[in-house]
């Protein structure tokens, strides 16, 4: 746990997903992003389901919910899936039920950040998994969501969403929003066309959540390093450049949401002219 002014930070892994090394780091050689995360023999390297639950403004609230529970066995097998939905136990460890959460942000919905959104109940049916809450998400990536195309429709999962928007407990955001005081949702396209990031100011103290925008710390530090999965490469870059000269200007607090090692940490301009992150030891609330 980390504070920013007055705000409770608190870094939650919600699951360990492990994928190949080449959907992590795209374009980048296996030999030089291997320095930073070392593959087994299958070439797979974890990726953590990095999730926040942070108090403000006598709220709670949650950033993203993880892949959640409702994959099919499947697709537990083929990501090798580890520790699905700690985020609800996480969330037992610091004392919160899911009924006191008031204000869930969806930075976007592929199914590994929207996937905790909802729960199957025992009859079967889709049920929000934090029944009291208003969830968030940019309109436009509710609406990329509901109309996939061959390479999106395999990370966009409706039952994560739709049953939300139908029974009125998400709000769909137009653009750059103040959701709460001090809490901004800023439209970092590139990863998708809506994807949001998260920035954190109170008493002259900065932090974002990025998000997708840099899913490791060596994202963020090196423009052309990407994922794969980027729909948007090159504006990856180009929005990575100006949140870059922000991190440095603003000395701010940086949260990753895939990196297992280096999860936070504050960009430094150095002489070289790639800026370095230095990691800030932050524990995780695990669900063990």
């Amino acid at each position: 746990m980390f504070k920013i002014g007055d705000f409770e930070i608190h870094l939650i892994k919600e699951s360990i997903m492990n994928v190949d090394g080449g959907g992590a780091f795209g374009l980048i050689p296996r030999k030089l992003w291997s320095r930073y995360v070392q593959p087994d023999v299958d070439n797979l390297i974890p990726m953590s389901q990095n999730c926040l639950y942070v108090k403000a403004h006598g709220k709670h609230i949650v950033v993203d919910t993880g892949i959640g529970s409702k994959l099919t066995k499947r697709l537990r097998r083929m990501y090798q899936i580890e520790d699905e939905n700690g985020l609800v136990t996480a969330l037992a460890q610091l004392g919160i039920t899911p009924s006191e959460i008031d204000l869930v942000i969806n930075t976007h919905l592929h199914f590994d950040h929207a996937g905790g959104n909802t729960i199957w109940d025992e009859d079967g049916n889709i049920q929000a998994t934090f029944p009291n809450a208003e969830y968030v998400v940019q309109r436009g990536e509710y609406d990329d969501a509901m109309h996939p195309n061959e390479r999106t429709s395999v990370t966009y999962f409706p039952d994560n969403y739709v049953p939300l928007v139908e029974n009125g407990q998400m709000r769909l955001l137009d653009g750059d929003t103040e959701i709460l005081a001090g809490i901004t949702g800023i439209v970092t396209p590139g990863h998708t066309p809506f994807h949001m990031s998260i920035r954190f100011e109170g008493q002259g103290e900065h932090s974002a959540f990025v998000c997708d925008l840099a899913s490791f710390a060596v994202h963020f530090e090196r423009l052309a390093w990407m994922t794969a999965y980027d729909v948007e490469p090159l504006r990856t870059m180009e929005t990575k450049r100006i949140w870059q000269q922000w991190a440095i200007d603003h000395e701010a607090t940086l949260i990753f949401p895939h990196d297992v090692t280096r999860p936070v940490g504050r960009l430094r301009a150095s002489d070289v002219g790639v800026p370095i992150l230095e990691t800030i030891d932050e524990a995780f609330v695990n669900a063990d």
